[in-house]
């Protein structure tokens, strides 16, 4: 009798909705933070740069302990570990005096899993039988996506009960989804990777352009998703001054939804589209969305453009896996974790490079300075031969 992989795939799914927790609650905070320890906007893009720089000096590592652990002792491990992440915001800053530093401690041991996560759940549902492994990818991506807006909803919910001052206790509500789910990793069935099936190595991968291309648009694909998401919600209530409830509502919860439709959509139409055609027409987008957040004067446009850039950034992270994993099939878990430690990278410098430029000028000028990855994006794209749709290992 064939295993049910469905199981599988719905554990998976929540852990993609468990990294778009700790992606994400704590920025919706970032008002409370600002007001309750006096942070300003360089420390807390500092906080997302350490909770992806984490991430990426994990990606890097995560090839070599599925090597030694494999699929489903990772997977625990991981979600196992972003509960203990988001228990420890509750429990440090009762032991160490210094608010900030408990903070960012925890934030390192919550985004060691979200990096493992990253690199691990994408080829282990890359590697069960399907007819369609594109769409599977797109919805497994569309998770995170829902993840994003459950938890900033729910998020500014607990806020509205609990005031700013019990804001500690929320990250302890969520750490209950990853603890629950590990215990799915025990038993579903998993396709461990072949350790007889030689895989290609570090250096063949970079000898091929197709290959730095698939890097390069990762690292965009992190920039642009996660900058504009990550600061729409102070963006919406500090520069278009409206209400925290609003802002949330109207800024990361709605980029979660475009976002999330878009990779829906990607998903019935992966074995249909152009990649390449794609990626230029969103790119060209997403730079429009993010200049007329920056500069449209209205409160409302800037709103509507938040959302849409959802939709544009939707299929950038989860096509190019897809892509690259049809053109290099041997890439193996070393090439998803270069593609995560890419696009952990660009997720890392997004939200920073709009922090450090508001702190000296605004937040408007910020954004419009992030729009710089949509353009690379785009220019990335032009360099795709049209010979490399072609679904073949190079």
């Amino acid at each position: 009798m064939s295993p049910n992989f469905k199981f599988t795939r719905a554990a998976c799914n929540i852990g993609y909705f468990v990294q778009a927790i700790v992606n994400n609650f704590l920025p919706v905070l970032f008002i409370v933070l600002q007001e309750q320890y006096s942070l300003n906007y360089e420390q807390l893009g500092r906080i997302i740069l350490f909770n992806f720089v984490t991430q990426l000096i994990t990606d890097a590592f995560t090839p070599k302990i599925v090597s030694v652990l494999g699929y489903r002792k990772t997977a625990v491990m991981c979600q196992g570990g972003a509960a203990l992440g988001l228990s420890l915001l509750v429990i440090l800053p009762h032991i160490i005096p210094d608010t900030y530093l408990a903070i960012m401690l925890s934030v390192v041991v919550y985004a060691f899993s979200s990096g493992l996560m990253e690199v691990v759940l994408s080829p282990m549902c890359e590697a069960l039988p399907s007819d369609n492994k594109s769409a599977n990818m797109a919805l497994l991506h569309s998770f995170y996506c829902w993840g994003q807006l459950v938890t900033v909803l729910v998020t500014t919910l607990l806020v509205k009960l609990l005031g700013y001052s019990g804001w500690t206790f929320i990250p302890l509500i969520w750490a209950v989804i990853p603890f629950l789910n590990m215990f799915s990793f025990f038993k579903a069935p998993i396709v461990e990777p072949e350790k007889e099936k030689k895989g290609k190595s570090f250096k063949e991968l970079v000898r091929t352009k197709a290959f730095v291309y698939c890097l390069i648009m990762m690292l965009c694909a992190g920039a642009c998703e996660i900058a504009l998401s990550e600061w729409s919600s102070l963006f919406a209530q500090r520069a278009l001054g409206v209400s925290k409830t609003v802002g949330d509502i109207a800024g990361p919860c709605a980029f979660a939804l475009f976002m999330g439709t878009g990779r829906v959509v990607y998903a019935t139409v992966s074995n249909k589209v152009s990649f390449k055609k794609a990626v230029m027409i969103m790119s060209a987008l997403c730079f429009l969305c993010y200049v007329g957040a920056a500069v449209s004067g209205s409160a409302i446009v800037s709103l509507a453009a938040c959302a849409l850039c959802g939709f544009t950034v939707s299929f950038f992270w989860p096509g190019t896996y897809s892509y690259g994993a049809r053109l290099f099939p041997l890439g193996g878990t070393l090439m998803f974790s270069m593609f995560a430690m890419c696009g952990d990278l660009g997720c890392s410098l997004g939200p920073w490079v709009i922090g450090a430029v508001a702190d000296v000028s605004s937040l408007n000028i910020g954004i419009l300075a992030a729009s710089v990855f949509a353009v690379i994006m785009f220019v990335t794209s032009l360099c795709l031969p049209s010979a490399l749709e072609k679904n073949t290992d190079i």
